[in-house]
């Protein structure tokens, strides 16, 4: 079912990688963009003994130790593609900062030498010949693709559990889910299996992950980042953006990847709107917090007995932002968004966006949604969901005209309420629960305010909940305000440094 390198694959690569002679070993766990790259201009290491040391981490964690399982497929050229970046590092110096830099991709990026199976036995073994657009922008920067990561089937649910790919458990506590459905890259990542990684997000998909593994994680402006080659669950809502361990490093995946692309109309508005050359970058801002007016959106806190774990950290978060100089101001709106708000247009769209997919891909093994479950090639928990997309008869209805005026409205009062209580972004807990053990619903979504509106986001580490488990703060903000939240995230990240690498993926032993 995976195609992980087997053991002795492993040690032969590793024996090619990293002369016996080398002492120390380069230590990468919990290393950054920038560190490695700076490591492999000083001739400490290299790209190709980075990736195999991220090899060995995936063979050591991921179907032993912990079991993540968070991986559906390694690379099987991935030193191959480190050493030829190497030598070119070597000849000609880097492309930039991504240079020889091992990530991973969620598996609904299309990629053209490995499988593309949006972790469903309907599309195992699918070879879609190209590389997505923004993968195709990652390799041009240089990056180098470990793997392809695990994910909620179709990303059509935030657990992480598919027909291909099983269950991905979180790397904090593996009885618990990593979030979803970019759960997969959230695990790999925090797991320190590559440097970073490349996620979805239709509601919640890139957030949810990144606050279960004390990640930080962006969800663009619809329309910043192209979602062409990304298997789409909703055209209205689908993005797809960066989770990496730091804020800096999530701004240089953004500088890598954004961009107008032809094929994806949604990107013709972000031209003129987002910095070039390195700019997410350098914009970042250790005192950005200094004289910022940030509201606290205290509908999204929620109020039941339950909500209190991840909300008291979320609001000592706040009162951490207001000691490095914010003002935090309390918003309230008559009628907020809800975690509804962000589903309901799944639901309808799911069905005609995959089909659209699936006949441009004349090489796909399924040629429709009604042919996934006429031969029930599904995980069983999705067979509902499923089935209710497929009633769906047509987008010309009262029903969906109604939920996109609704996101319409909501997209407007935000903004307006964001312009009247004149604050750069508003906060919340990005799930008002910490992550449920598996088999168990996940309650305390807070997706809405972002995916339902198309308006930007940002979830940072905000410290650990009394049971153990990493939570997340959530900054929203106005249309291609990307440079504004990252300054803020960053400004908090710098001060607080709350993210802590999972005890149960530590550094290997060399043998």
């Amino acid at each position: 079912m995976r195609r992980i390198l087997t053991a002795v694959a492993l040690i032969a690569a590793l024996s090619s990688a990293v002369p016996s002679s080398q002492a120390p070993p380069f230590d990468l766990v919990e290393k950054s963009i920038a560190e490695l790259g700076i490591a492999m201009s000083a001739g400490t290491v290299t790209s190709k003994q980075l990736t195999a040391a991220y090899l060995a981490r995936i063979e050591a964690f991921d179907q032993r130790g912990p079991n993540l399982n968070a991986m559906i497929a390694v690379n099987p050229r991935a030193l191959d593609d480190a050493d030829a970046l190497d030598r070119e590092r070597a000849d000609r110096g880097p492309r930039g900062p991504l240079h020889g830099i091992p990530i991973v991709i969620k598996d609904n990026y299309e990629t053209i030498d490995l499988p593309t199976t949006a972790g469903s036995v309907a599309l195992k073994g699918f070879l879609a010949g190209r590389d997505a657009f923004q993968v195709r922008k990652l390799r041009e920067a240089g990056a180098v693709i470990v793997g392809k990561t695990n994910l909620h089937e179709f990303a059509r649910g935030i657990t992480t559990i598919s027909s291909l790919g099983g269950q991905t458990r979180n790397p904090y506590d593996p009885t618990r889910n990593p979030g979803g459905s970019s759960g997969g890259t959230g695990a790999a990542v925090a797991g320190n299996f590559a440097t970073a990684g490349m996620g979805s997000d239709t509601c919640g998909s890139i957030r949810y992950p990144s606050a279960h593994n004390s990640l930080v994680g962006l969800r663009p402006t619809l329309g910043l980042s192209s979602r062409t080659g990304i298997i789409p669950l909703s055209h209205t809502q689908d993005v797809g953006g960066p989770l990496a361990r730091s804020v800096r490093d999530v701004a240089t995946i953004l500088d890598a990847t954004v961009g107008p692309d032809p094929d994806d109309p949604t990107t013709a508005a972000s031209v003129g709107r987002y910095p070039t050359d390195g700019g997410f970058v350098k914009a970042l801002d250790g005192a950005a917090l200094r004289g910022a007016r940030i509201g606290r959106f205290s509908a999204l806190f929620g109020d039941a007995p339950e909500d209190l774990r991840a909300g008291s950290v979320a609001r000592t978060a706040l009162d951490e932002m207001t000691s490095l100089g914010a003002s935090v101001i309390s918003i309230t709106m008559s009628d907020p968004p809800k975690d509804a708000d962000g589903v309901a247009i799944i639901r309808h769209e799911f069905r005609f966006d995959l089909d659209q997919y699936l006949a441009n891909r004349p090489g796909a093994p399924v040629r429709s949604l009604a042919d996934i479950l006429d031969r029930h090639l599904f995980h069983p928990s999705l067979e509902a969901a499923f089935r209710g997309s497929a009633a769906i008869a047509t987008l010309d209805s009262d029903a969906y005209r109604g939920i996109v005026a609704r996101n319409a409205a909501l997209r407007s009062a935000l903004i307006q309420t964001m312009d009247d209580a004149r604050v750069v972004a508003l906060a919340y807990p990005t799930l008002r629960r910490t992550a449920a053990r598996i088999g168990e619903p996940q309650q305390g979504g807070n997706c809405a305010a972002s995916a339902a509106t198309g308006l930007p986001a940002v979830t940072v580490p905000a410290g650990f909940a009394d049971d153990g488990l990493p939570v997340g703060i959530e900054l929203l903000g106005r249309p291609f305000s990307e440079v504004d939240l990252l300054k803020l995230a960053f400004s908090y990240e710098q001060a607080t440094h709350h993210r802590r690498p999972p005890s149960l993926t530590p550094p290997l032993r060399p043998h």
